[in-house]
């Protein structure tokens, strides 16, 4: 749980900083995020399908995240992954900025200053599968209620990526054993 926190941590330091991180979109291209996000149906858990390479995910399988209703309307945010067998977590919370936009801080006592951006791209009508992003260009994941894609449905999700910048060959797919 550490070195996931540390490279949590790690990942809150350099944002806003482009350059340290590995750029996989191109920023002159204008994101387009979803215009609403029914955040009741957003919660829950979402198996993380596929990332574009960071730091504080190295190594991780099995990744989660796991989104619930906190009473002060935020929302809570539990990240756990796998790394040689031992599942690690760490705790953080979100709040929306815009339609389809949200903050997200791992260090909830530094505030906006430690958040980085949440962009949702793209969501099936049903909820079972979004796109998300940062207009950085430094981050990205597909997510899915399910530890599976289909074809068609990650065929999708590269489209939207590939709309918005991103380049597609850098997409690591992630091992799922659907823990």
């Amino acid at each position: 749980m550490r070195a996931f926190a540390a490279g949590i941590i790690g990942l809150l330091a350099l944002l806003g900083t482009g350059p340290a991180l590995a750029q996989v979109r191109d920023e002159s291209v204008p994101m387009a995020v979803v215009q609403s996000v029914d955040l009741n149906r957003y919660l829950g858990r979402w198996y993380e399908i596929a990332r574009f390479p960071n730091r504080f995910e190295r190594g991780c399988e099995d990744v989660t995240a796991e989104y619930g209703l906190r009473q002060d309307g935020r929302i809570s945010v539990v990240n756990t992954c796998v790394k040689e067998g031992v599942a690690e977590a760490i705790e953080g919370q979100a709040w929306v900025v815009a339609p389809g936009q949200l903050m997200v801080t791992f260090v909830p006592w530094l505030g906006s200053l430690a958040a980085g951006d949440y962009w949702v791209l793209h969501l099936e009508p049903d909820y079972s599968m979004a796109v998300v992003g940062a207009p950085t260009g430094s981050f990205g994941w597909i997510l899915s209620r399910e530890p599976q894609l289909s074809k068609a449905m990650m065929q999708r999700a590269l489209d939207v990526f590939a709309a918005n910048g991103y380049d597609t060959a850098q997409l690591e797919i992630v091992a799922q054993s659907g823990r």
